[in-house]
């Protein structure tokens, strides 16, 4: 782990001493600066199996596609990674995406990324493993700013300014992002109807740090909007929020962290239907209000060592739910349909863990958790606009105890050289967006399933790490299995009408939320990091076979929908001296395996490598000039296929510069 300064205030528990057993990737302070496109998850981008749905980022994809996992275990657009931000779960509690767009890299202290599933607090979720977002903390005076403009009439701004008081601090940050946008659609398939994918988006930061004695109390909030247009006259999504939280953290013999918080976003979408010209839009659906809620609490307490032991206990809670409200069913004038649905799911659970260090080079842990969970209040409610014949279903309660554990071992062979082996069990809801939303895509229909059980997944482990100055080496392999799997299942072709979604027209498909058998992922995960002198050089790899299990069914050995064999990402980055500082330049190659964009295998997208590169010039010691450019050679980024074969397209080549105001920070390598 990297060793904080003495300065910085101790706003949550330090690492456990287990988690060197597990397959970590912290992401320091000194390369969040890094990335092009300036994103967060531009930065997840390079740690090896991180994915996303698809292969665009927050400013022209669906936010509802946004979910984040890692080890290939996709084929989903809901979440299969926990993310945390500062303790907090992040994700849309309705639908389970993320607002990346809502994060800034400057507002960060680190990233920590945990493969595997289980964690302490807050289980549920970490399917895949644990995303945690560390916000810095304002305990040293410090003002930024940064100034961007770039092609297809985009500009870029944020900043921050940090006051340290009594101990503690304020910091307040803002970020604003707004562009013309591209065209999803290759030039050659456009019709009159395809628009450029304009966007909208901003954010705001408080972070309030109070020591309290032997601890610290901490305040965080933060507020965001987003505004796109998807490319197609019509097709429009807003997205706004707020996410605040309360931790009272205490560094005595008795450690303790304790946090409350609140998150509150709210959704809306606009959806079409194209004729084979891509001239005309007719309305598909208007997903008008889906406002959202998830609330809970967590207390983690730790007893004084004795000897070689470590203690862990906690509890948490956590209820997440919403409603969506929609016109869905557009006949020639207008919407014949009004649909309401929704429900909520809570979690009540406790944990806890011990590790024993019988010796420096040998560390053993292991954590168990049980959570009831209840998924309660569903229903879906459908009213003819005509009639205004309303008819409403309303679905069972249901609720179950649900046990799941984790445990490991890292025994450090040599100096620097460690082995590691880790098992674990762990499960995710279905959301209520899965369990009660039939939605649209283009010509697609989708119908919900209320019936649908948890995921739950059992993995295995076995890693190498090599930590010598200068560079640090991860190898993993691992074997992943989650049962009941949650997909989208192809049940009919249109023309036809179908349950919940009605007429699906002809080169559309009608699909179903379903709980298949299994998904198997089987693979491996490399990561070198290395420095010297005044170069630097990351590389991240992941092969991944992963399938589906479904006996008699056509899905059978199929990969998931949205799921590469294999990734990789490398840069390269050396500062530079200069006469008013050291330039800063990097170069970062990217890859994306071919991968499937439908669950039958049909609609294939081919392999894609993007080449981003940055300067910064230092003008004088705080003041710098950058240039960035993202795909620089414009290559062809398949993030979506449809049925009729038309391509929708990943950020084309963009072209950015800009001045930077504030001290810059050192680069440092990765360390886990």
């Amino acid at each position: 782990m990297q060793d904080l300064p003495p300065e910085i205030v101790v706003t949550a528990l330090a690492r456990p001493v287990g988690a060197v057993a597990y397959d970590t990737v912290i992401i320091p302070r000194a390369e969040l600066d890094g990335p092009v496109a300036g994103r967060i998850e531009d930065i997840l981008g390079s740690v090896a199996g991180f994915q996303q749905f698809r292969r665009t980022d927050s400013r022209a994809a669906n936010p509802t596609s946004q979910g984040a996992t890692l080890r290939a275990l996709g084929g989903n657009a809901a979440s299969r990674a926990l993310v945390l931000l500062d303790g907090t779960p992040l994700a849309d509690p309705f639908a389970g995406f993320v607002p990346w767009f809502a994060l800034s890299p400057d507002r960060l202290a680190s990233v920590r990324v945990t493969r595997g599933a289980g964690a302490g607090a807050f289980g549920e979720g970490a399917l895949a493993g644990t995303i945690e977002l560390v916000s810095a903390n304002p305990t040293t005076r410090a003002a930024t700013a940064e100034a961007d403009g770039g092609s297809f009439g985009s500009v870029s701004v944020r900043g921050s300014i940090a006051v340290p008081l009594a101990g503690g601090g304020v910091a307040l940050s803002g970020r604003f992002d707004r562009s013309d946008g591209y065209g999803l659609i290759p030039t050659a398939r456009r019709g009159p109807a395809d628009i450029p994918a304009g966007y909208a988006q901003g954010s705001a930061a408080l972070r309030a740090v109070i020591p309290t004695g032997a601890g610290t109390l901490s305040l965080d909030a933060l507020g965001y909007a987003d505004d796109r247009t998807r490319g197609v006259a019509g097709v429009t999504s807003r997205v706004s929020g707020f996410l605040g939280s309360l931790r009272l953290t205490g560094g005595g013999r008795w450690r303790y962290d304790a946090i409350a918080y609140l998150n509150a976003p709210s959704f809306a979408t606009t959806a079409v239907s194209l004729d084979p010209a891509r001239a005309v839009a007719a309305p598909s659906s208007n997903q008008y209000n889906t406002p959202a809620f998830g609330t809970g609490g967590k207390i983690e307490v730790r007893p004084p060592r004795f000897g070689p032991v470590e203690l862990r206990f906690g509890a948490d809670i956590r209820a997440d739910g919403g409603r969506t409200e929609e016109f869905a069913r557009y006949l020639g004038g207008g919407f014949s349909q009004l649909r309401v649905s929704g429900g909520t799911n809570t979690v009540v659970g406790g944990f806890a863990e011990a590790s024993i260090a019988p010796s420096d080079a040998l560390t053993f842990t292991a954590t168990g958790r049980v959570d009831r969970w209840t998924i309660a209040g569903g229903y879906l409610a459908t009213r003819d606009l005509g009639t205004t014949v309303m008819a409403t279903t309303r679905f069972a309660d249901r609720d179950r105890v649900e046990p799941t554990a984790r445990a490991g071992v890292a025994w450090r062979v040599a100096p620097g050289v460690t082995v590691r082996g880790a098992g674990y069990t762990g499960y995710r809801l279905p959301t209520p967006n899965e369990l009660y939303r039939p939605f649209r895509v283009g010509l697609d229909a989708t119908a919900a399933n209320a019936a649908i059980v948890p995921e739950r997944l059992r993995g295995t482990e076995v890693g190498l790490d090599i930590a010598r100055p200068g560079l640090r080496l991860a190898l993993t392999a691992f074997d992943n299995r989650v049962a009941n799997a949650i997909g989208n299942a192809t049940v009919g072709a249109g023309p036809g009408t179908f349950e919940q979604v009605g007429f699906v027209a002809a080169g559309g498909v009608f699909r179903r939320r379903v709980n298949l058998n299994a998904v198997g992922a089987r693979g491996i995960e490399a990561e070198v990091h290395a420095q010297r002198g005044a170069w630097r050089l990351d590389l991240s790899y992941a092969y991944t076979d992963a399938r589906v299990s479904a006996p008699g069914s056509a899905l059978d050995g199929r990969i998931p929908a949205n799921t590469p064999q294999q990734a990789a990402a490398a840069t390269l980055g050396a500062d530079f001296g200069g006469w008013a500082g050291s330039i800063a330049a990097s170069v970062t190659v990217r890859y994306a395996g071919p991968q499937f964009d439908d669950d039958l295998s049909t609609r294939r997208l081919g392999s894609a490598t993007t080449i981003d590169a940055q300067v910064a010039i230092p003008l004088r010691p705080t003041v710098d000039l950058v240039f960035r450019a993202e795909n620089l050679a414009d290559a062809l980024v398949a993030s979506g296929l449809s049925a009729s074969g038309v391509i929708d397209r990943g950020t084309p080549r963009t072209l950015w510069a800009g001045v930077r105001i504030g001290a810059r920070s050192g680069r440092a390598p990765r360390r886990g």
